[in-house]
């Protein structure tokens, strides 16, 4: 009975090593680039037609899905990431670099890593749901927006649902 009970454990072993041995590592995962925004996409968030309002705007890659999910502004994208069930989902966060692109109409080829980015929140500028948060890939350049616009400075890490 012993036996039957050891060939039962060395079985599972092998089991759990197969399934959980040939799992993607994260750190190796590739890395899938900003997604273009079209005439027709809607905010994942509002469902308002992303290109028919101005500031920066955001993408979110989650871990369920390789599909972009795309945002009118930086606040409905923080909005989304920062509720609970979604915080620990997404994978790849995009924010246009505005010292790049123009306010009224953000180009595309200026999406960047928003966890390195930089935000403005409060300016005097605003985007698709009014106040925004003014998105930049260095801190020199976001200060100097402050200086102009109003506002404060944060960093990807310190934005939280009290400062949206």
């Amino acid at each position: 009975m012993q036996l039957c009970s050891l060939k039962k454990w060395s079985v599972l072993a092998i089991l759990f090593t197969a399934l959980f041995g040939c799992t993607e590592d994260p750190t190796e995962a590739m890395v899938r680039q900003a997604a273009a925004i079209e005439s027709g996409d809607e905010c994942h968030l509002c469902g308002m037609i992303i290109i028919n309002y101005p500031g920066p705007k955001g993408e979110s890659f989650q871990a369920s899905s390789d599909n972009a999910m795309k945002f009118c502004s930086t606040r409905d994208l923080f909005s989304f990431l920062l509720q609970p069930e979604n915080t620990r989902q997404a994978k790849e966060i995009y924010v246009h670099d505005m010292s790049k692109t123009p306010w009224q109409k953000p180009e595309d080829q200026y999406f960047i890593d928003a966890r390195e980015a930089w935000y403005v929140v409060g300016s005097s500028q605003t985007g698709a749901m009014g106040q925004t948060l003014a998105s930049f890939g260095n801190i020199d350049d976001a200060n100097a927006f402050s200086k102009e616009f109003g506002g404060k400075v944060y960093p990807f890490d310190e934005i939280t649902l009290d400062i949206l």
